[in-house]
């Protein structure tokens, strides 16, 4: 199972993702690629795009992303908000491979 962790509730930190769906044993994983896309592309945007400079780490399985500050999470709320609408929404449609949570700052 895919485990997103969002830091923060209302305006977003970042985010913690750790594990694989395991839906399809040796075949295309596309959930796994779906969340990764949407993580890589939040990532970069944030990093690349805006320009901020979280807190990361990057593995097999395991990705983490967290803003240092509210004025970063201001500035980076789209995108943070934008990942959490289409993960939750990949969780509505596949529950037994995502779950969402979330964690105060």
């Amino acid at each position: 199972m895919i485990k997103v962790e969002f830091f923060g509730t209302e305006l977003l930190y970042g985010f913690h993702i750790t594990g694989h769906s395991d839906m399809n044993p040796g075949g295309p994983e596309i959930i796994c690629a779906a969340v990764s896309s949407a993580a890589y592309m939040t990532a970069n945007t944030i990093t690349d795009v805006i320009g901020s400079n979280p807190e990361q780490s990057v593995s097999d399985g395991d990705m983490y992303l967290k803003l240092q500050t509210e004025t970063e999470a201001l500035r980076c709320r789209d995108i943070l908000d934008g990942m959490r609408l289409h993960l939750s929404s990949l969780s509505e449609q596949y529950p037994k491979y995502i779950k969402l949570t979330y964690s105060e700052v």
